[in-house]
């Protein structure tokens, strides 16, 4: 029997069409729901065989110490992060000062917002009195100059601007898709960690 005719006797419908090693047509029936027409072991083994090379993304075991993610990728060799690609279970050296990511930051207090820079908002915003952090932005003191001169007409004093129209547009669309602002400050530290630079 040539090759085509084995092709051909295992690709009856509802027929498994895998030709096994030693030439014989694996036929073994194929669930009706199978998005392809081989058997619950030959799908088992294509399933298997894509995991190895591009893994699964579930919830991870850990939560990355990079950036603080839950959701990861698990391959046969371990798990990396879904957000930053961090190898989990890795701890970053943030001692080194390759962690340090300049942001400026909006956060809220009644009626003001203000606008800063920090390369540490966490230990920046916990010297402040504030109701909310609104957004995140990558940059440094000349992006805050720049923002504060942008918003200059509603400036409230210092770096608190009145709050307006125009200032919630921008922190509408830096927040978009974002939810937490931490989670982005987390994912901008790690990918600066893993880069090195």
């Amino acid at each position: 029997m040539t090759t085509a005719e084995k092709h051909d006797a295992v690709a009856s419908p509802g027929r498994c069409c895998i030709v096994e090693a030693g030439g014989s047509a694996c036929g073994r029936e194929v669930e009706a729901s199978a998005p392809l027409a081989l058997c619950t072991r030959h799908l088992l083994q294509a399933y298997e065989h894509v995991v190895g090379e591009v893994g699964v993304t579930d919830v991870a075991p850990v939560p990355c110490a990079a950036c603080g993610s839950r959701l990861g990728v698990h391959y046969p060799s371990g798990w990396l992060c879904a957000v930053c690609e961090w190898n989990l279970g890795d701890r970053p050296d943030y001692d080194l000062g390759a962690g340090r990511v300049d942001v400026v930051y909006y956060i809220r207090r009644g009626d003001l917002i203000k606008i800063g820079t920090s390369s540490n908002p966490r230990g920046r915003l916990a010297q402040l009195l504030y109701d909310e952090v609104l957004a995140f932005e990558r940059g440094d003191r000349a992006l805050e100059q720049h923002r504060h001169a942008q918003f200059a007409a509603h400036r409230a004093g210092g770096e608190w601007f009145e709050v307006n129209d125009e200032l919630l547009e921008h922190i509408r669309v830096l927040s978009a898709g974002v939810g937490d602002p931490w989670n982005l400050h987390r994912r901008w530290v790690s990918e600066r960690v893993a880069s090195g630079r």
